[in-house]
């Protein structure tokens, strides 16, 4: 399983909790996601099904931000992040 995790400042603007879903690709993985919680896709992705600007991801520890790796195969085990990209002091 693959080990989806989100930031609690997403959470407080969208209701999301820790889940696990399948292995697959990162588009997969994702769908899983959306699929459990709808709202999520128009806040993380735009038009393009791409992250918007204030979003990132850390797959496995790496950080994803801006053109997504879609076809990124999350093995068994891994670990989706999904922050808001957030600056300022």
């Amino acid at each position: 399983m693959i080990k989806v995790s989100f930031t609690e400042n997403l959470q407080r603007h969208i209701r999301c909790d820790a889940l696990d879903v399948a292995p697959g690709t990162l588009d997969a993985v994702l769908a899983q996601v959306f699929e459990r919680y709808p709202p999520l896709a128009g806040y993380l992705l735009d038009d393009q099904g791409e992250l918007r600007k204030h979003v990132m991801l850390a797959i496995d520890q790496q950080l994803v931000q801006g053109a997504m790796p879609h076809q990124q195969v999350l093995a068994a085990g891994s670990r989706l992040h999904i922050m808001q990209a957030l600056s300022g002091g």
